[in-house]
């Protein structure tokens, strides 16, 4: 049976990425909501990310969405970013926004629309040189709405041809990620709608090159923790977009809707060696906080995270094997639920405090002043939003 002190080792390396996106208005597809002090520049978005980090030790790198935070200086900005106490992590492209990109971006038809896309990504990686980032983090709206809008083939042709290109652009130590989505906005066919066409092309493409499983972007009633198991038996798995969902891509709060799915999708990372020390899977939030406070929502989400894995880390391992090499399918099935029902939050209050962190981080949020100085400081100029 372990102790909670034998998994202390894994919790003090545990990170999860916070999305620089996920601080800004966000909504439906019918509204954007406005919200008192909403950053206005990436440095007000950083500067709420290293909030998170500071209450709670778990955020210690900060995503950039190119072009939403494009500045003039990205080592001032990384330098900024220091001095709150976190660094900049991975950059998202973005070429699902520009009207060029209505009928595709890397799949287009046209190879001036294609070369348009190509060199927003060779751009993206100038960045990360000048951030230090490692991961390029690619996720295409590319698709089509009708049968015979598109040649299907076609477009998986011309994917290859131009991953080829941007991969051909990576430095040493820096990795292509290839997000994948079931639907949306594409309805007839998605260019890349699972994780099979995912793990083809970064399979072509060599070992720099990963799969991103969002944990939003499937149909109802899949296994994702097959899938997170598969990936990392074939040594794919780069990172995880984490959210919630219930019905399409919902982008919740990470466990809200499912937490024993979080628990079984953790479960297999652990199973997989996703969490031991010198791993590539990569832990990273994707949400849209439409009508919760942003830095309370982040804050919450990483303490969802950090909860289940010392659930998981709680999982007597040796039972489970035991119950399933003597084919007790009762027996193995209680193991796991018992994991999953320990309350370990009396524990971790109690790991943070020896951290120097707050018990309780939400509480010390709210007892912060910190959301009523922002919204009095943060009046004028454009807040940050989808497409900012």
């Amino acid at each position: 049976m372990t102790t909670f002190d034998e998994i202390v080792p894994v919790l003090d390396r545990l990170a999860i990425e916070v999305p620089s996106w996920a601080y800004g208005n966000s909504g439906t597809r019918f509204k954007v909501f406005a919200t008192p002090g909403t950053p206005r520049t990436p440095e007000e978005k950083i500067a709420d990310a290293a909030t998170v980090h500071r209450l709670t030790g778990l955020a210690p790198t900060v995503a950039l969405h190119i072009p939403w935070d494009k500045v003039d200086d990205y080592a001032a900005l990384g330098a900024y970013a220091a001095d709150q106490g976190v660094a900049l992590g991975t950059v998202n492209s973005n070429t699902f926004q520009d009207d060029v990109y209505k009928l595709g971006s890397l799949t287009h038809r046209d190879p001036a629309v294609r070369r348009q896309a190509v060199d927003h990504h060779l751009e993206c990686i100038e960045i990360m040189d000048k951030t230090g980032s490692r991961d390029l983090k690619i996720w295409l709206a590319d698709g089509s709405n009708y049968p015979g809008q598109a040649d299907i083939r076609l477009r998986q042709d011309l994917l290859h041809e131009a991953l080829t290109e941007i991969y051909a652009h990576l430095g040493e130590s820096q990795r292509l990620v290839l997000e994948y989505k079931f639907f949306e906005p594409a309805f007839y066919h998605t260019d890349v709608p699972d994780w099979g066409t995912s793990y083809a092309h970064v399979a072509a493409l060599g070992e720099k090159a990963y799969v991103c499983l969002d944990t939003g972007h499937h149909a109802p009633g899949t296994n994702i923790e097959f899938i997170v198991a598969q990936l990392l038996r074939l040594g794919k798995l780069g990172s995880f977009d984490f959210n919630s969902r219930f019905y399409a891509d919902d982008d919740l709060i990470v466990g809200a809707a499912d937490p024993f799915q979080l628990f079984r999708i953790l479960a297999e990372v652990v199973r997989g060696g996703g969490l031991d020390e010198g791993s590539p899977v990569a832990l990273m939030l994707d949400q849209c906080h439409n009508i919760e406070d942003k830095i309370p929502g982040q804050i919450r989400s990483v303490l969802n995270v950090q909860e289940t894995v010392a659930k998981v880390l709680l999982l007597d391992r040796d039972a489970l094997t035991a119950a399933q090499e003597a084919g007790d399918v009762l027996g193995a099935h209680q193991v796991v639920m018992d994991a999953f029902w320990t309350d370990v939050r009396p524990a971790l209050a109690a790991y943070r405090e020896t951290k120097g962190l707050p018990a309780d981080p939400m509480a010390a949020y709210a007892a912060s002043g910190y959301q009523q100085r922002i919204a009095a400081e943060r009046v004028g100029g454009t807040q940050a939003s989808w497409g900012a």
